[in-house]
């Protein structure tokens, strides 16, 4: 078995972020490619995490250090996204968040230098292209293969929660999709997307890899474009999902809603039918990408459709011990506020929309948004 697939042991419910981004030009705001170049002459020490490439030249991915609190999340946000500003600034681009950009033309983009990058372009094609689409994953560290497994599988059930709370990505080609998150049916594309089949332990993971291994489908855990998936070599799960967020405060926020539902599901250990839940998986997720909100979902166990606004209160509800233990309770009083407001970062978008009546000035605005908005805003509901 590939040394990769040993699980190295992380400290319990610490939390890492990685959030991908756009890169504009100031002309008129459409996707750039200047990823390369920027981090050709970047000055950064990485004292508060990393800057790296993603697989096309117009996006940037800024990634955190694993830590134990989610207001240090929020401040190594906040590091990394003062260094890229100010490194935009001094090469004429700009950068902002949002799950896709609204108008821009895939052709025109152009594959990142990499073998890995090199290699998913010869392998899925124009797919490459079409996947410069924008993400934020949150990594929760585990203490063993075994409960890392089982979290995979126990997360998937609430993969519409992180959905609809993240969802930022209306626009494709310059048209409102109708979707509140168009952006994860780029990644459906992808043969190995969707969840993680019903497995008893790390053991029988082992197993199904390395049977994908033979057939020749996968290589590496970067092959399973999962929702949620194992990341054995930080000792991690990582959730998938989300768009990225329109600020940093909310990419923090959403940081905090893993860590909470993590540590809840590991200390009760609730019972799930992992088989039942594979079933409606992907139709639940679909209803949280197309209806955000006010998406209806199905709940296999007792056979019906409930409301995913009601069900996600409840559980922010559930999850306030929690987030007291954790020293957490005002970043989730940020998604608390959002689920009252109904004001997700697609609506936002849409309203700009509205207001300019063309797609260059709402890039504009996120932009502005994405340079103004700090995490300490958040903070301050502690006082």
């Amino acid at each position: 078995m590939s040394d990769v697939l040993e699980f190295q042991q992380s400290e319990p419910l610490t939390v890492g972020v990685e959030i991908e981004l756009q890169l504009l030009t100031l002309r008129d705001y459409d996707l750039t490619r200047g990823a390369s170049d920027l981090l050709h002459t970047a000055n950064y020490d990485g004292g508060n995490g990393d800057i790296k490439l993603e697989i096309t030249e117009s996006m940037i991915e800024i990634n955190t250090l694993p830590r134990a609190s989610v207001d240090e999340i929020g401040a190594d946000l906040d590091a990394l996204r003062g260094v890229l500003v100010d490194q935009c600034a001094r090469n004429n681009i700009a950068v902002c968040g949002g799950g896709t950009h609204p108008f821009h033309s895939w052709p025109e983009r152009r594959i990142s230098p990499g073998e890995r990058y090199e290699m998913t372009y010869e392998r899925y094609g124009y797919l490459a292209k079409q996947f410069t689409v924008f993400g934020q994953h949150v990594h929760v560290g585990c203490t063993s293969a075994d409960d890392a497994l089982w979290l995979t599988q126990a997360l998937g059930p609430y993969v519409p929660y992180f959905v609809a709370l993240s969802v930022s990505s209306p626009y494709i080609d310059g048209v409102d999709t109708l979707f509140q998150s168009a952006r994860l049916n780029a990644v459906t594309a992808f043969p190995l997307s969707g969840q993680c089949p019903e497995l008893a332990d790390w053991n029988a993971f082992l197993d199904y890899f390395q049977f994908l291994k033979d057939c020749g489908i996968a290589a590496s855990i970067k092959d399973l474009y999962w929702d949620i998936r194992p990341k054995p070599e930080y000792g991690t799960v990582e959730i998938r999902v989300c768009d990225t967020p329109l600020d940093i405060v909310q990419a923090t926020a959403l940081a905090a809603f893993a860590q909470c539902l993590a540590r809840w599901l590991l200390r009760e250990r609730p019972a799930f039918d992992a088989g039942k839940a594979l079933q409606v998986a992907r139709y639940n997720k679909f209803q949280a990408c197309r209806y955000g909100f006010d998406a209806r979902i199905s709940c296999p166990q007792k056979r019906t459709q409930e409301d995913l606004r009601a069900g996600l209160k409840n559980l922010l509800d559930t999850l306030n011990g929690d987030a007291k233990a954790l020293g957490c309770q005002h970043w989730l009083e940020v998604l608390q506020t959002l689920l009252f407001t109904g004001t997700t970062g697609a609506d936002w978008l849409r309203a700009r929309h509205t207001a300019h009546k063309n797609l260059n000035d709402v890039v504009r605005d996120s932009v502005e948004r994405f340079c103004a908005t700090r995490p300490a805003m958040a903070e301050e509901n502690k006082k």
